[in-house]
């Protein structure tokens, strides 16, 4: 099956960040097919807690920690739109958000983190308005808390929404502005001709475009290597649980447990590095539900529904990519693993810097070539 005609815009990958992308470029006019590689493959979405959050983003990179209270600050808006168009809530909820310290240790380190980065950048501070609540002034929030959790580190700017409803939002409103979806689609190799690019699927399908835009997850750095799109991305693997429906309660959000608009809690918190491996593991799964019942006890009455893996995509700083091509101009590569948070920026001011071919300048701090940088230091 072959496509001559090439698209402005050819997107492969249709997670989070393919989608946001997709929908951003449309919505500025933007003629865009998107190659989605179907529902068998491991998606992101899937084990995202959903969480809008700029704590603790960026310690290590300041444009990074900018660029996440931006996309906070977004997202309201964001989410209104994505609603109007697309015809779904996404559930957004706003309004703050607490990181909770389990022990007395974490609650340290915690304080210092933070004394450090006002210490470096008391402006950045000011912004992130970060306020540590102890276990009295967590009840206020947190109904239900246990007595043992000591601290936690409350930002104005957080919030959390629902990372499916999202995606579905994210799609029907690409439909709606003229995207070209193709399903089923997984790409095999990219080759740059003399005018554009070309997609190559496992199937012998093909896709043109004149500008490439690889946003394929794990699958990025194959695909975009012989582009000089490299970028060295690895998997890491999320275990979550989530509880059957509990009566809502006006509880914050927090990364350790949340209660999701339909009632259910949902648990985890896991990083583990073991490739693409989607096992749960009896051992992680337990620490999980440990945590939980210290967090919130009256859980210890409450059925685990379903328990699941996902894979996110890691880069070795934590921080996005951001890269185009210096061998190949019109070809770009994006990575992230806070597809949620980050939603609202790429589809404005990063859909806006692709499109005017202004990703160099706009985003410099978030090229792939710092990697390079810093093997070479």
């Amino acid at each position: 099956m072959s496509h001559s005609s090439p698209c402005p815009w050819l997107i492969v990958g249709a997670g989070l960040v393919g989608l946001s992308l997709a929908y951003g470029l449309a919505r500025r006019g933007a003629r865009v097919t998107l190659l989605d590689a179907g529902e068998g493959e491991p998606r992101a979405a899937q084990g995202n807690f959903g969480l809008v959050w700029g704590q603790g983003k960026g310690l290590g990179m300041s444009a990074y920690a900018d660029l996440s209270l931006d996309a906070c600050a977004d997202w309201r808006p964001f989410a209104e739109e994505l609603c109007a168009r697309s015809g779904v809530d996404v559930g957004y909820r706003g309004g703050g958000g607490v990181d909770l310290c389990l022990d007395h240790a974490e609650a340290e380190t915690r304080r210092e983190e933070y004394a450090v980065a006002t210490r470096a950048r008391p402006d950045y501070a000011a912004r992130l308005g970060v306020e540590f609540l102890d276990n009295r002034q967590l009840a206020e929030c947190l109904p239900g808390i246990g007595g043992e959790i000591p601290l936690g580190s409350w930002s104005p700017h957080d919030g959390a929404c629902d990372p499916l409803a999202l995606v579905q939002a994210l799609h029907l409103a690409c439909l709606s502005l003229g995207v070209e979806y193709r399903p089923g689609w997984r790409a095999s190799r990219i080759d740059a001709l003399a005018s554009g690019f070309e997609a190559r699927s496992v199937e012998g399908w093909r896709a043109r475009g004149e500008r490439l835009l690889l946003a394929a997850g794990l699958d990025t750095a194959r695909l975009g290597a012989p582009l000089g799109l490299g970028a060295p991305l690895s998997a890491v693997r999320g275990q979550l649980m989530v509880t059957e429906r509990i009566a809502l309660a006006p509880r914050l959000p927090t990364p350790q447990v949340r209660q999701t608009r339909h009632g259910g809690f949902l648990c985890g918190e896991t990083h583990e590095r073991v490739g693409r491996n989607l096992d749960t593991t009896p051992s992680m799964l337990t620490a999980i539900a440990r945590d939980s019942l210290r967090i919130y006890p009256f859980l210890s009455a409450a059925r685990v529904v379903r328990a699941w893996a996902a894979l996110r995509v890691m880069t070795p700083d934590g921080c996005p990519v951001y890269h185009a091509s210096a061998r190949y101009p019109g070809a770009y590569a994006v990575s992230c693993h806070s597809g949620v948070t980050l939603a609202s920026v790429h589809a404005g001011r990063l859909a806006g810097a692709l499109l005017d071919d202004r990703l160099e300048t706009d985003f410099a701090a978030f090229s792939a070539t710092r990697f390079a940088l810093a093997v070479t230091a």
